[in-house]
């Protein structure tokens, strides 16, 4: 093959003489080096891209996992608090309870007249014992039993005690208003219930009561807790009180100095009612004493203690 060159530059002519094989064998390794080069950087670009793909997906996956593990801790966290929460809400109603069994306590031991150092709701009660050698923590379902176990007791007590106050109360109210005693605490017993010598006309009368002489000024007690129905003078009874108790009983003194109270008063047992005195039908300072129950009149005498 002969190529002619035509220069102006140089203003020369000439030919070059170039031999086709070799020119085609240069021509085919140009081509197949450049096609490697192009492989080989077509290779590295897919490599770095699938690693640099790879590994941002790896780390996506990561937080995902990250993110699903922290939202569980919340989880767990909010789950426990709730359970505490729960578990104070039981441990306040348990203390409650416990303070109300205290002050119930407190009261029976006052209204049973136990003794308070024996019976102490302010202390721990004694405890004691041997250290056990193999000891372990209780588990949170168990201090739950246990907790059950102690609320539906102290609520079992706590209704028993109550019962136990109000049948305690219901005696104490009984014989607060309940006749007993004598309505003075000084003088003697100058006229019995029952059939006896009129001291005024001299003949055999019935006499509805029990007279105590005394001292004139000296305080009347009412014999039980009542309400005044009556408060003035009465026919031969001088300045005269009478009370009405439960049970259908009702209480006279009477030929009192002065009565203190009046009608609609609430009194209680023991509580000065009058001063005695000799008003009426009497002959001397005494008071006289009668109870009725349903309206009809009944010997003091089972009432009262001895003279």
């Amino acid at each position: 093959m002969n190529i002619i060159l035509l220069s102006g530059f140089c203003k020369k002519k000439g030919s070059i003489d170039i031999c086709m094989p070799g020119a085609i064998a240069w021509l085919v390794s140009g081509v197949a080096l450049f096609s490697a080069l192009m492989v080989w950087a077509g290779y590295e670009l897919g490599t770095y891209q699938a690693e640099h793909g790879q590994v941002g997906t790896v780390t996506a996956e990561l937080e995902n996992i990250v993110e699903r593990e922290r939202r569980e801790i919340a989880s767990t966290k909010a789950e426990q608090r709730a359970h505490l929460d729960a578990l104070a809400l039981r441990v306040a109603r348990l203390q409650a309870h416990l303070m109300r069994l205290g002050a119930l306590g407190e009261r029976l031991v006052g209204v049973g007249k136990l003794d308070s150092k024996e019976f102490d709701f302010s202390s721990d009660p004694a405890q004691g014992g041997l250290e056990e050698g193999r000891v372990s923590s209780a588990s949170a379902d168990e201090i739950v039993t246990d907790l059950q176990k102690i609320e539906h007791l102290l609520a079992d007590r706590e209704a028993k005690l109550s019962m136990l106050e109000t049948q305690l109360a219901n005696r104490k109210l009984i014989q607060e208003t309940s006749p007993s005693g004598r309505p003075v605490d000084k003088g003697w017993i100058s006229s019995w219930y029952g059939k006896r010598t009129d001291p005024m006309t001299g003949k055999k009368a019935v006499h509805h009561g029990i007279d105590f002489a005394g001292a004139e000024g000296e305080p009347v007690h009412a014999v039980a807790g009542g309400v005044v129905v009556k408060s003035g003078k009465g026919h031969g009874y001088g300045n005269r009180v009478e009370i009405k108790h439960p049970d259908g009983y009702t209480t006279v003194y009477a030929h009192n100095e002065k009565n203190l109270v009046k009608v609609g008063d609430v009194v209680t047992k023991g509580e000065v009612i009058a001063l005695l005195g000799s008003t009426g039908r009497s002959t001397g300072p005494h008071v006289h004493f009668e109870v009725h129950k349903n309206g009809r009149v009944v010997n003091p005498r089972k009432f009262i203690r001895a003279p």
